[in-house]
């Protein structure tokens, strides 16, 4: 009998975890949309926190601190809603909006792949197919410093991969010729904050992306230092209604 009033408060306190709503993040979303940048990224601080595998607000942090010119951090908070994206729009908007940084830090190379991914996720973007034709473009017009000479082996492997991505590209862009961008497109503009400004006509490679990721772990520690900080000034009201 024990044993059993053990589970039912194990599986009660489960249950209520399941139920806890995140009151920040749309709290967040209204003062997004009010331009109010610096009380929209505390909330959704404390909504990355409390919800720490919730790749929305990842995003959304990303999409207010791009706004706020903080471009550098902000490649963090795409790469971490990346990381814990669980569909593919989301994952589309997290690497376009990657790209849009990228782009910006005339890191013409990474933001291809960023662009790259993004159709992988999404082939009906318009706007994406755009920005990656423009990346493209600044990538040839503005080539990386030269590497060391690679061996004749190294050459013949990137020749084909290169192939390979353009056949895709090829591919992917007659099959969707005719299509409209319809749903997903509504999808991204839905109240879950806005996509940063498209870059205009004004690197790094598929390792820069990779590393990343990688640093989204690293990123962490201060991360936390600057949610209890925004916890301590942040005294966020109830939403109208919850997310």
């Amino acid at each position: 009998m024990k044993n059993s009033i053990t589970l039912l408060l194990i599986l009660i306190s489960f249950a209520i975890k399941a139920q806890e709503k995140d009151k920040f993040l749309p709290k967040g979303n209204e003062e997004f949309a009010e331009k109010k940048y610096a009380d929209a990224e505390a909330n959704y601080r404390i909504s990355q926190s409390k919800f720490k595998k919730k790749a929305i607000s990842s995003y959304n942090l990303g999409t207010t601190i791009y706004k706020e010119n903080q471009f550098s951090e902000s490649k963090y908070q795409f790469a971490k809603a990346i990381q814990d994206a669980k569909t593919k729009p989301e994952k589309h908007k997290a690497f376009h909006n990657l790209g849009n940084v990228l782009m910006k830090e005339k890191e013409y190379q990474g933001a291809v792949e960023a662009y790259k991914n993004a159709l992988r996720n999404n082939p009906n973007d318009e706007e994406t197919r755009y920005n990656y034709a423009l990346a493209k473009k600044m990538l040839k017009d503005n080539p990386p410093p030269e590497k060391p000479k690679e061996n004749k082996k190294d050459q013949e492997k990137d020749k084909k991969e290169e192939k390979k991505d353009q056949e895709k590209d090829n591919k992917d862009q007659d099959k969707n010729k005719d299509k409209k961008d319809g749903k997903d497109n509504q999808d991204k503009d839905k109240g879950k904050g806005n996509n940063p400004e498209q870059p205009k006509p004004s690197g790094a490679s598929k390792q820069r992306i990779e590393n990343l990721l990688d640093a989204v772990n690293n990123e962490e520690k201060k991360v936390q230092e600057k949610v209890n900080a925004q916890k301590a000034l942040a005294n966020p009201k109830k939403p109208e209604k919850d997310w």
